[in-house]
């Protein structure tokens, strides 16, 4: 019987495989089964084995039959066999049971690694461009990339190559987490070429790299343009005239100056431009419309630059409205409709004008100046005559060369016209009394006209009539009742101490009635000796 061969690793760290073991050497001690399984006949003794146990192999489960090892459930081996390093020998002649099957030591197992995220490079980082350029320094920035992905953003890595060669050299050791950097002992003259690349855990991600090497020299004036007021705003201009931009602007050495328009380089054949060191000019010698668009203008020294853009639109007459016609008639009145025009000069239209000719004579008259609308109702025409009408629409820069006529004209009839007055719903004005302000109770003096006022509005007026101690004193000469615009006062003349008591006020007409009331006191005069008597 011929021993299997064992792996190396197996040798030497024979408790870390989780398998079953296999049947061990015959000078080696046996291995415990749990809950004192039936123990394997170890194998006959070889003399090359080593003295330290091998491990079994981890791809077998179960000793095979060829190799000698018992089957399950065969007699225990016999006496004298070596015992296990971890239990006492088994006993002679014990018999295992039945029931139980042999099983094998399991050590504890290892706890599994977490499954790390799939991750991917970043993409690479966007607008990176030069702040600024000195002898011995570049200052760059840039902005963070589109996509980051699974993993964090660990930083960025700045690298340059001399022009000419292929060898990128890193900027600083390590990453930065910023999005600029100064980039310092550099050699005055050089051209170099810059990249940026964002790290992640995945590496580094696609470079960024500058659309054209830099010198490293020192600029005495950053590029300025001073784009004047006027041309902040859109340049308005006339089919045929002429336009002159001139733009100043500052940067030493010379910087370079780059027209386009609406994204594409300006051609000489389409506008004329003459650059000088501290200004350029823009020149059109006759406008047409398709010279409108935006206009942008570059100031460049090395890799800094400062941008502006004009925007020129060149606006002409409108063309005429469309489909006028003649949408109803009655009476003196002609209402009519028309559609926008096709061409509005490259401008917005600001109103059309309607003119109206009576047939016989053709003679045209205004009706509207710059109405808005698309629709009007023509009146005041005259029975028996047959009108035509034209429409002109308006622009910034004046009236359509031609207008929209209407193809049929208009008769209005000598017809009897009986006129129908509108009949309106009568409203309601009736209101019934209300007192604005109520009676006050008063005292008096004896001897001395009192006055009792109030305030009371309803429509139709409302009939007033005084009462005291709930009699009727309309008709009494010691009281006068005066009413003026609502006011309400009743007077009395000399009162004495019977003529106090409690006075009322009623209003009342065909929409309802109110009632105020009042206590009026009289007090008795004090007579001459009785003041001295008080004033002692």
């Amino acid at each position: 019987m011929t021993k299997p061969k064992l792996p190396k690793t197996a040798e030497k760290k024979p408790v870390e495989d989780k398998k079953p073991v296999e049947e061990a050497p015959a000078d080696a001690p046996a291995e415990p089964e749990a809950s004192k399984a039936e123990p394997e006949a170890p194998p006959s003794p070889e003399p090359e084995a080593s003295s330290e146990p091998p491990a079994a192999s981890p791809a077998e489960e179960t000793p095979s039959r060829e190799e000698g090892a018992p089957a399950e459930n065969e007699a225990p081996p016999e006496e004298g066999a070596p015992p296990t390093d971890s239990g006492p020998p088994a006993e002679e002649g014990a018999a295992p049971p039945a029931e139980e099957t042999p099983a094998e030591p399991v050590p504890a197992a290892e706890p599994e690694p977490e499954p790390e995220p799939v991750c991917t490079p970043t993409s690479e980082p966007i607008g990176l461009c030069v702040d600024d350029v000195s002898d011995t320094s570049i200052t760059l920035k840039w902005r963070r990339p589109e996509k980051i992905g699974a993993a964090e953003l660990e930083g960025y890595g700045v690298e340059y190559c001399k022009e000419g060669t292929d060898e990128w050299i890193p900027a600083i050791d390590g990453l930065t987490d910023r999005t600029s950097m100064i980039v310092k002992n550099l050699t005055t003259g050089d051209k170099l070429q810059f990249r940026v690349r964002a790290y992640n855990m995945a590496g580094p991600s696609a470079p960024a790299t500058l659309a054209q090497p830099v010198t490293i020299r020192e600029i005495m004036q950053r590029p300025k343009i001073w784009l004047p007021r006027i041309l902040r705003q859109t340049l308005i201009k006339k089919v045929g005239d002429t336009v002159n931009i001139v733009i100043p602007f500052q940067g030493k050495p010379r910087p370079k100056v780059t027209w386009s328009k609406d994204g594409e380089p300006l051609s000489p054949q389409f506008a004329s431009v003459r650059n000088s060191e501290v200004d350029t000019i823009l020149f059109i010698r006759k406008t047409e419309r398709k010279h409108s668009g935006q206009y942008d203008l570059q100031v460049q020294i090395e890799n800094v630059e400062d941008t502006a853009k004009v925007t020129l639109q060149i606006v002409d007459l409108p063309g005429p409205p469309e489909a006028l016609k003649i949408v109803d008639i009655w009476g003196f009145n002609v209402a009519l409709e028309w559609k926008p025009p096709k061409d509005n000069g490259n401008c917005e239209i600001v109103g059309y004008n309607i003119q109206k000719a009576d047939k016989k004579t053709m003679e045209w008259y205004t009706v509207y100046e710059q109405y808005r609308r698309t629709n009007c109702v023509v009146s005041d025409l005259i029975m028996g005559n047959e009108y035509v009408f034209r429409v002109f629409s308006i622009n910034l820069v004046g009236f359509s060369t031609e207008p929209c006529q209407t193809k049929d004209s208009v008769y209005i009839q000598k017809t009897g016209i009986v006129y129908k007055p509108p009949s309106y719903k009568e409203h309601d004005f009736s209101e019934a009394p209300k007192f604005t302000h109520p009676l006050m109770n008063r005292s008096v003096i004896a001897g001395y006209n009192a006055t009792l006022s109030c305030s009371v509005r309803g429509i139709p007026k409302p009939k007033v009539t005084w009462y005291k101690n709930k009699m009727d004193i309309t008709h009494e000469a010691k009281y006068r009742m005066l009413s003026k615009q609502g006011v309400l006062t009743l007077e009395i003349r000399k009162p004495c101490p019977f003529d106090g008591g409690v006075y009322m006020c009623k209003a009342v007409n065909d929409s309802g009635e109110d009632i105020v009331e009042c206590k009026l006191e009289v007090r008795p005069q004090i007579a001459k000796e009785e003041k001295k008597d008080a004033k002692k």
